[in-house]
């Protein structure tokens, strides 16, 4: 059985990591290079690194602050943020990601996934979903959750892992920030239409909510911001937890 992964995600908006509930109201949190240190030695399994604000604002990701917190760490750092071109996977990569996430950059241009599988592998290509309900349906959004593309995020997530995307981060908008647990329906209906690792984010409250989502096939990691980042919840505590539950996890 694979491990299941526990990743702390950054929020990185001005140089400085914020959270805030279903995308809105952002409050400042903390610095990224002494968080990425301090998840670095908590036992993290990996770190999301996301430069939240660079799609809305049309702009490139900030390199110095990631290159800077890359330094730190000695564990996969996925960054993402107003990806839009080759380049910027390639500018990224060279600041030391090991995966690079797209979102919007990928709705703005399609091929891009395809073009960055055959570049870099399909190993590195992740792609990001902001999503939520709308009339019915899993809605995919854009800059940061800010625009309604009017795209199924399930036939997206499709066309996305036929183009080359390796591993998909799938964001609740109407579970962010809300500490009531993970979004398991459209988790599910995600699971059961791609075959490639899926990240859950977006509900994380405490640590029965990572064992309640592990117990969902197809899902391989629970990815989390506040709750880590005030250490409601540790991320080595959790992972014993979840062995006690019968969830492989790295120790």
């Amino acid at each position: 059985m694979l491990a299941k992964r526990i990743i702390p995600c950054l929020d990185v908006k001005d140089g400085r990591v914020v959270k805030g509930t279903n995308f809105e109201g952002l409050r400042d949190m903390a610095d990224p290079v002494e968080m990425a240190r301090f998840y670095n030695a908590s036992g993290a399994d990996e770190l999301v690194f996301y430069d939240i604000t660079a799609s809305v604002e049309g702009r490139r990701l900030f390199t110095d602050i990631l290159r800077q917190t890359a330094s730190e760490i000695f564990i996969p750092l996925t960054v993402g943020g107003g990806i839009r071109s080759l380049e910027d996977f390639d500018r990224v990569l060279k600041c030391g990601a090991d995966k690079v996430s797209v979102n919007s950059g990928a709705i703005a241009d399609p091929g891009l996934i395809a073009a960055a599988a055959k570049k870099y592998g399909d190993q590195c290509v992740v792609l990001s979903m902001d999503v939520k309900r709308v009339e019915g349906q899993f809605r995919l959004f854009a800059k940061g959750g800010r625009e309604d593309t009017g795209i199924d995020a399930m036939d997206w997530a499709v066309k996305g892992v036929a183009a080359g995307a390796g591993e998909i981060v799938l964001n609740s908008i109407d579970t962010d920030g809300v500490k009531a647990g993970f979004d398991l329906e459209m988790l599910d209906a995600l699971a059961s239409r791609v075959g490639v690792p899926i990240i859950a984010s977006g509900g994380a409250g405490n640590r029965e909510h990572f064992a309640e989502l592990f117990t969902h096939p197809g899902i391989d990691a629970g990815l989390a911001a506040s709750i880590f980042h005030t250490k409601q919840v540790d991320i080595r505590e959790l992972k014993r937890y979840l062995r006690a539950q019968g969830v492989e996890t790295r120790i």
